[in-house]
């Protein structure tokens, strides 16, 4: 668990003093980096205008906690805690005032105190300067009274703090970031709406430090102990995109160093699905390819006292780690830590089960990833690709940045959840003499009531939620292509957020809202009807026998081809096209005007409509507009399944269990009867019934069993077929 902040940039008191304290953190020389998270709304979570999340669990969702915490955590960034406590409290109670005549006299107070003194409390930035500076600057009223020097010791003293990046950068950072999650919001707002302006592009313009022509080598390291997600795609299409940027190499890596939870079928799977996203490296590797190496280099740590073996129980060394106390055996001598580690650990004996090997680094380090950290960890399962050669394993921690190094990779691109852990990245290389690599992080991407963890989507699996890992209610990148998304709707999504580093929780209409654009030119428009409570018309004047005509199935496109529409006196409605009186003209789409003559119902429910057709009748003069279907044996028994979000929750708080958030139903069928081109089509085909939206085949129709399409949303808020998205 590492560091985040969320800040709600519409609140009414906007936490400028916590955004502030982070960025000076963030832009410290120490190993502790805090994630911000802007969220365009003016409580996180429903209720408060911040929330820090620490690494050890707790959470402070009030300023004044907060501040606390951070300057507590790190007294060395922000100083004198004790005597700005009072200022800080000033602050927050006082200088958020709207009415002028009110913050007029705490001003004059402030004003006075600020008399022959450039800081607020000592000689140096404190908590108490963050914390007055970032409510002033929130205060719409003090723009034109620092402006105009009315308060002259606070002008002075604001006006010297806003010089400082870290100051009017953290207003203009939040700005910013913002700025970048309304235009994607609002472009799929466009989208959504069928507009024609162009979906937000991210830039990718970024600085990658060192970066040269024909020499920047990047890597995608999938763990294959599950499919992709929409997550990981970001990942390998960003890593594609630098190394082909800059004509340079991408390698594709599998993190095989956890022989329990790997399958060969999960390994296939991810090759196969990079390939569908367009994504070929220039070479694939294994870690296991370097399991001698990396144990020949943690051999070396152990020689050079940089490393020692723990035999201290699990729940033990994770509360030591916590609170930052040494473990027992942190002194163990060099030749006991050789015996354990080339004897008992490699060959799987009792006692080398028992322990772990740690990096010797600093456990009281404020920044909890570098308290000696486990490296190797004993598996007697036996690997898909070594067997039993092997009888422990490196942890990714010290493999990623040993193999970076020894492939040749110039520039490591990860999510920013890994932040913590970039200053144990680098010591591992300089303690080990390897070359180093440059890092550049970027924000994960989060979706609404969905969960990206791969236990959390195992248990799933395990608790037949859903059908498999390709189950369409899956954020993996088969689940979503099972569901309808195309591949370049995918692909144009994640180019679309780029490598920016903020962290925003996005709607799932934004990604549909850009798959629609796609498919919306290319779709066959086909007919279809509810089965349940389906309403008989029958055409008085109409065709004594059916007959077929051809007509486009795409009338903006005629290179989708044609369809055969068939034409009958016993015709199909939708019972909610069934409100019709007597004597009322209504269109039939695509065939002409009909004049009702009687409805006959049985209590709310209309059973049958008898009507007349009135081909010469004008369609733009009537009001509703109905899709059909003839009563023919060629029509086509479907089920048309939608589906909702399997947790209820839109963002689950870092104490919660996902668990209790489950979603009771997730899955709805529609029985229905479509038009006979429907009985043609096959599985993955993606169409539109008119009026009903957009399906993807799932199963054909086959002899005794319905055609199986799945609704594929299109960026609105709610589904025809019950659920919200």
């Amino acid at each position: 668990m590492s560091f985040k902040l969320s800040v709600a940039g519409k609140a009414q008191n906007v936490p400028y003093p916590v955004l502030i304290a982070v960025n000076f953190i963030n832009s410290s020389d120490v190993d502790v980096s805090i994630p911000i998270e802007f969220v365009d709304d003016k409580t996180v979570d429903s209720k408060d205008s911040i929330k820090l999340v620490t690494p050890g669990g707790e959470t402070f969702i009030d300023q004044l906690d907060a501040l606390d915490y951070l300057s507590q955590t790190l007294p060395e960034l922000l100083p004198e805690r004790s005597k700005s406590q009072e200022w800080i409290k000033f602050a927050l109670t006082k200088l958020y005032v709207k009415n002028f005549k009110e913050l007029a006299v705490d001003l004059e107070k402030l004003d006075q105190h600020l008399n022959f003194r450039s800081f607020i409390v000592g000689y140096q930035y404190s908590l108490a300067d963050i914390a007055i500076w970032g409510v002033l600057r929130a205060n719409a009223l003090m723009g034109s009274v620092i402006k105009n020097g009315v308060y002259a010791n606070i002008s002075r003293w604001y006006n010297l703090l806003a010089d400082d990046k870290r100051f009017e950068g953290s207003v203009e950072l939040m700005t910013k970031s913002l700025a970048e999650v309304r235009k994607a919001a609002k472009s799929a707002k466009t989208a959504a709406a069928g507009g024609k302006k162009e979906a937000h592009k991210a830039s990718f313009e970024i600085d990658l430090p060192g970066a040269e022509m024909g020499k920047v080598v990047t890597r995608f390291p999938p763990e294959p102990s599950g499919y992709l997600h929409i997550g990981h795609a970001k990942a390998a299409v960003l890593n594609e995109y630098f190394a082909h940027k800059f004509k340079g190499k991408l390698i594709i890596r599998f993190d095989d160093t956890n022989p329990t939870k790997e399958k060969v079928e999960f390994q296939d799977s991810i090759i196969e699905d990079l390939e569908l996203l367009g994504i070929k490296g220039d070479q694939i590797t294994y870690s296991s390819d370097y399991f001698q190496t990396m144990y020949d280099l943690a051999v070396k740590m152990i020689k050079d006292g940089n490393a020692y073996c723990d035999d201290t129980p699990v729940d033990t060394m994770r509360e030591q780690r916590m609170v930052g106390d040494a473990s027992a055996r942190r002194e163990r001598s060099v030749e006991e830590n050789l015996r354990i580690f080339t004897e008992e650990m490699k060959n799987g004996t009792e006692e080398g089960l028992k322990n772990c090997l740690r990096a010797k680094i600093d456990y009281k380090a404020p920044n909890k990833a570098l308290r000696d950290p486990v490296i190797y960890r004993c598996n007697l399962t036996p690997h898909h690709r070594t067997g039993t050669e092997w009888k422990m394993y490196p942890i990714y921690d010290f493999c990623v940045p040993v193999v970076d190094s020894i492939e040749g990779v110039t520039h490591a691109l990860r999510t920013n959840e890994y932040r913590d852990r970039n200053p144990q990245y680098e010591w591992m290389q300089k303690t080990l003499g390897l070359r180093p690599v440059a890092i550049w992080d970027f924000g994960r991407v989060n979706f609404v009531r969905t969960l990206l963890s791969k236990r959390k989507l195992q248990w799933f699996v395990d608790k037949n939620y859903v059908s498999n890992w390709d189950d369409p209610r899956f954020p993996t990148v088969r689940g979503v292509r099972r569901r309808g998304m195309t591949v370049e709707g995918l692909r144009n999504f994640i180019i679309s957020q780029g490598p920016s580093r903020n962290i925003i929780n996005l709607e799932w209409s934004v990604i549909w809202a850009m798959n629609k654009k796609i498919i919306d030119p290319v779709a066959p428009r086909f007919t279809a009807v509810d089965a349940k409570n389906v309403v008989s018309v029958k055409l008085l004047n109409g065709p004594k026998e059916p007959y077929t005509e051809s007509k486009p199935k795409h009338k903006k496109n005629p290179e989708v081809g044609n369809k055969d529409v068939i034409f009958a006196d016993q015709v199909l409605i939708d019972q909610e096209d069934a409100d019709l009186t007597e004597g009322e003209e209504v269109t039939f789409m695509d065939w002409g005007n009909i004049i009702v003559s009687k409805v006959n119902k049985e209590g709310d429910i209309v059973k049958s409509v008898e009507a007349n057709l009135h081909l010469e009748g004008d369609f733009r003069k009537t009001s509703k507009k109905i899709t059909w279907l003839a009563d023919t044996k060629d029509k086509v028994e479907i089920d048309m399944v939608d589906f909702d979000h399997l947790i209820t929750k839109d963002k689950l708080d870092e104490n919660d269990n996902f668990e209790d958030f489950i979603t009771p139903e997730t899955e709805f069928h529609t029985k229905g009867f479509a038009d006979l081109n429907v009985g043609k089509l096959k599985a993955g085909d993606i169409i539109q019934f008119e009026r009903k939206g957009y399906f993807r085949v799932d199963k054909p129709s086959e002899e005794g069993k319905p055609a199986v399409l799945y609704t594929i949303p299109d960026g609105k808020a709610v589904s025809r077929y019950g659920a919200k998205k």
